[in-house]
């Protein structure tokens, strides 16, 4: 018998999911990728605006991450439920690690235009575009399914402490010198890969269908058909597409609030602070009723903490509105990841995973793009006070738009 299903002793403990050998190596694979995530973003903004002193140069950055999730996003879930999700896990820590090799390459030889860099980014989004619904399918087969939730909470936990390390951290090596860190980006990224091989085997469960069009769109059509896990995936897309403001920190951080790097870490570390609490408190103390109003009041909250960020010319005011921000949105994303993982059959999860994946890489890199080239019109403040306004318009329309996420009691019914 697995881990995944034995059963287990203790289902009500906080820390049940550790249990699990293979879920402390999954969670250890996605500690380390989340340091060198947030680690090589801090050297990648820093770098390209240091180079560039543009905004429209920063949102190109997160295009050229997004373009290839949404390129492959059939594609890759279609391969996370026919191969063994840790085997392409670890593929993808290992091309993020030659990713940020690329770069760390560039500061060598003292390139100083950023195409080169968009490239490299191309690379790293398309390792995460096939990297993202493997992980996101692997994690429900790790533990018994009474212990999933308290797996989601711990693995957002330690994703999110991560990002919180990570981008204080990338600041402080940045300031020792680009080539410090970026080639710890590359470092900890092949250390993960290693982590994630090391995690038992996976095989595919059940689908052995031939590969056609039909099979390859089945996780849209099983999305459309779910009208609370449509709404919950669409309203984090455009909630933080608009309200996303981290593309603009480098500019906040330098033109704004008079830091440096070592500020712009504290600003890209401060959401995670605010959502590994979350985390932590929703690890042991999970949603239990009116699962899907708390979700649009979080989302009503993180617009409120961007429209207060945006206006904030302080560095600790600055700090206390992305916590809160940060807090809200580990709400929404616990929602989220447990419902669809927790509505999904096993040989479906990778093909929803990754239509999914798109909706967080949409929400992400193409909200970058959307605050830089909005920034570059109208000036960052503008921009992020804009987007917050429309992320509390969009959580009002969604609340009438999708009656069954609004009327969701429990995550797990």
């Amino acid at each position: 018998m697995s881990d995944a299903t034995a059963m287990t002793p203790d289902a009500e403990s906080g820390r049940a999911a550790f249990r699990f050998p293979d879920f402390r190596l999954f969670v250890g694979a996605r500690f380390l990728s989340g340091l060198a995530i947030q680690a090589y973003d801090v050297g990648v903004g820093w770098f390209v605006y240091d180079i560039t002193r543009s905004a429209w140069a920063l949102g190109l950055v997160g295009l050229s991450v997004f373009v290839p999730n949404l390129l492959f996003a059939l594609l890759s879930g279609e391969v996370a439920d026919r191969f063994d999700r840790r085997r392409i896990a670890a593929t993808a820590y290992a091309i993020m690690a030659l990713a940020a090799a690329g770069v760390l390459a560039c500061v060598l030889l003292r390139v100083t235009t950023p195409w080169p860099i968009y490239g490299f980014a191309a690379l790293l989004g398309s390792a995460r575009a096939f990297g993202m619904p493997a992980t996101q399918a692997l994690l429900a087969g790790l533990v018994p399914k009474d212990v999933f939730p308290n797996a989601v909470a711990w693995s957002s936990s330690v994703w999110q402490t991560s990002t919180i390390a990570g981008p204080a951290l990338g600041g402080l090596l940045y300031a020792l010198g680009p080539v410090v860190v970026f080639g710890f980006a590359a470092a900890a990224f092949a250390i993960a890969a290693l982590s994630a091989i090391r995690i038992g085997p996976r095989p595919p469960n059940g689908n052995r269908e031939k590969p056609s069009l039909r099979t390859v769109l089945a996780g849209i059509r099983f999305i459309r058909s779910r009208p609370a896990i449509l709404g919950a995936i669409s309203l984090d897309l455009f909630a933080v597409l608009l309200g996303g403001a981290t593309a603009l920190l480098p500019i906040y951080a330098r033109d704004i609030l008079a830091t440096g790097p070592w500020g712009l870490g504290l600003l890209r570390s401060m959401p995670a602070v605010g959502a590994a609490l979350m985390a932590l408190t929703l690890a042991h103390h999970p949603l239990t009723r009116n699962s899907g109003r708390i979700m649009f009041a979080a989302v009503a909250m993180f617009g409120l903490s961007t429209i207060g960020f945006g206006l904030s010319t302080s560095l600790p005011v600055s700090l206390i509105f992305l916590f809160v921000l940060g807090a809200a949105d580990m709400v929404s994303v616990f929602v989220r990841q447990t419902l669809v993982q927790h509505d999904t059959p096993d040989e479906m999860r990778g093909r929803v995973s990754a239509v999914n994946s798109v909706f967080i890489g949409a929400s992400n890199e193409l909200g970058g793009f959307e605050s830089g080239a909005i920034a570059a019109l109208i000036g960052p403040v503008a921009s992020v006070v804009v987007g917050g306004v429309g992320t509390l318009v969009v959580a009002a329309l969604w609340a009438r738009l999708f009656p069954d996420l609004w009327r969701r009691d429990r995550l797990t019914e």
